[in-house]
């Protein structure tokens, strides 16, 4: 049986697809968008998440860690280079100020869980969705789940940056999938890769042939992230990209610092350029309103 790296699963959620949900939000992601609004699903493997407000200096997480990866004076300090990420001082914390961040799962106990709600889906015409991090890191596992969620009449939503293969994904999830929400983030070939790690040729080129599949199921999402995405050259390049290739829906998602205090729990730097404030909703009806002619649904 598959095991799939799962950092969280969401039950009750509004926004990630129609009607009531839950999210599954795998851990590990091949993009590195400064702004990531999940950055502890980022890294492929289990993490410590350390809330220092929360810590009481008990010394417990000290004692039980097997790498001596810990010290307590008023409040513990996390050695990351000797952390392993097993999570028994976060079994031990009795304030939750370490917490484990990424968790195995087979198939089916995923499934068991994630079936907990099939009621509420069916009231609401809502479902399961796959988030992260990213889903198709992990195709194997993330396809049997898929298959199974199928089988079972559920509504099936995935979130993806659209870096995977191409092959592999349509024999492994398309068949599976209701809805894709799709993220395109920088036009730019070369600026995509500066910024975000990996080049976009493959992103572009998927986004293409699924909405040649399937038009009516996949919806673009551009994040509008100050001093990133959201520049005049950018949002026209991709308003232009989108009507080429005749997308009925797309969203623009407003930037909010989501992230920024998660990447300090898990030990990384947050981006000193991202605004401290979320984008206010005019900014955001001016960035829509470069979307001439484009219909403008959200899912």
């Amino acid at each position: 049986m598959k095991e799939g790296l799962i950092g969280d699963i969401g039950r009750y959620s509004l926004h990630d697809g129609p009607g009531i949900r839950t999210t599954v939000f795998f851990k590990g992601c091949p993009l590195r968008c400064p702004w990531c609004h999940n950055p502890e699903f980022i890294a492929a493997r289990p993490e410590i998440a350390f809330s220092p407000a929360r810590c009481i200096g008990c010394g417990d997480c000290r004692d039980i860690c097997p790498e001596a990866a810990l010290t307590v004076a008023d409040i513990a300090r996390l050695d990351r280079s000797r952390c392993t990420g097993c999570g028994l001082c976060a079994g031990c914390c009795p304030t939750k100020a370490l917490e484990q961040v990424g968790r195995r799962y087979e198939v089916n106990e995923l499934t068991d869980i994630l079936l907990r709600d099939r009621l509420f889906y069916a009231a609401s015409g809502g479902g399961v969705t796959l988030s992260g991090g990213e889903p198709t890191a992990q195709l194997a596992f993330c396809g049997e789940l898929l298959a199974r969620l199928h089988r079972e009449g559920i509504h099936t939503v995935m979130e993806t940056n659209g870096f995977f293969a191409w092959d592999e994904f349509c024999a492994a999830c398309l068949p599976f999938l209701d809805l894709i929400l799709f993220d395109v983030k920088i036009a730019d070939p070369s600026r995509h890769r500066s910024i975000i790690g990996v080049d976009n040729g493959v992103i572009l080129a998927n986004l293409q042939r699924l909405l040649a599949a399937r038009p009516d199921d996949v919806i673009p999402r551009v994040p509008l992230i100050p001093g990133y995405t959201a520049d005049t050259e950018n949002i026209s390049r991709l308003a232009a990209l989108f009507k080429k290739l005749k997308v009925r829906r797309c969203s623009l998602l407003a930037y909010h610092p989501f992230g920024l205090a998660k990447a300090e729990k898990i030990g990384g730097t947050p981006d000193s350029a991202l605004p401290q404030q979320p984008m206010e909703r005019q900014t955001l009806l001016a960035w829509q309103r470069f979307f001439h002619g484009i219909d403008l649904v959200e899912p």
